[in-house]
């Protein structure tokens, strides 16, 4: 009686398991689905926005005069720009996030950090932060980008670094995410592959005033790109893993209904041995 108690008690735990991660399993998956649209329209958009900054590039002749494309070779030290969830249950995202951190924690660089789990990480390898933010458990908005490159001119732009990366997780697929290390400064154009594409190009304003706010905007995005590759993959982690948990849940439920009712079985027919026996007992008196 003891043990099939305890086996009802088991099978209670494990299916309200089974109910919340089912519950964060549709919640991730309609984040997702919205994520997703935002990811792949913006990566459509950078992708043209890259190939008319390489065209104004290419037509002012300034590939490496403006600062935002010049490599201060005096400093040996970067800027690391983190990208992570707030929050975990996503699978094995945040783990190889966290062994791509340590695997680029090279020459002591320095750190922007966005989000809890990458903030954890890097408090342990004791290096130099010069910013913490969250990252949020919503649908990026532009917003996040301008404190962050408020930073990175106050680095870059002043010297203090010699390149700047940002390391986030790239969404790819549902199924497929990876941690991506993308140097975002400074800018690297190949001028002579773009020159045939530009001869006929008029611009207005006029090209000098165009190229810094040009620059600027396009490095912003790659920014932004990156928040929502990080925000779709952390979505798609989760959905998966609480997918997973899910279906252990169930196997586990299945295992002990199971157990419970041989138990229950057992039960009632030892129950109906004791009266016969004890019929036939009485009537053999």
């Amino acid at each position: 009686m003891a043990n099939m108690l305890s086996l009802k008690r088991r099978i209670k735990t494990a299916q309200n398991v089974s109910k919340t991660t089912r519950a964060m399993q549709m919640i991730a998956a309609s984040k997702l689905k919205r994520a997703q649209t935002a990811a792949t329209l913006s990566k459509t958009y950078v992708n043209k926005l890259s190939e008319i900054t390489k065209n104004v590039v290419t037509k002012t002749g300034e590939n490496n005069s403006h600062a935002y494309m010049k490599k201060n070779n005096d400093i040996d030290r970067k800027l690391v720009i983190v990208l992570s969830p707030d929050k975990g249950l996503c699978g094995g995202l945040v783990f190889n996030l966290a062994r791509e951190i340590i695997k680029e924690d090279t020459k002591n660089p320095y750190y922007v950090v966005i989000g809890k789990k990458a903030e954890n990480v890097i408090l342990k390898l004791d290096r130099e932060i010069l910013g913490i933010f969250p990252f949020g458990t919503t649908l990026p908005t532009f917003d996040v980008v301008y404190p962050i490159i408020k930073l990175v001119n106050d680095t870059f732009l002043e010297g203090k670094v010699s390149e700047v990366q940002l390391l986030f997780t790239d969404f790819t697929s549902v199924f497929a995410q990876s941690p991506t290390v993308k140097t975002i400064l400074p800018l690297k154009f190949d001028v002579e592959e773009n020159i045939k594409n530009c001869d006929d190009m008029l611009f207005e304003p006029s090209i000098e005033k165009l190229l810094p706010n040009l620059l600027k905007h396009y490095l912003e995005m790659i920014l932004y790109q990156g928040f929502l590759d990080n925000y779709a993959s952390e979505q798609a982690s989760r959905m998966i893993a609480m997918k997973n948990a899910t279906d252990n849940a169930n196997d586990i439920i299945n295992e002990l209904k199971l157990e419970y009712n041989k138990s229950r079985q057992e039960r009632i027919t030892n129950e109906i041995l004791d009266i016969g026996s004890g019929f036939f007992g009485a009537k053999n008196e």
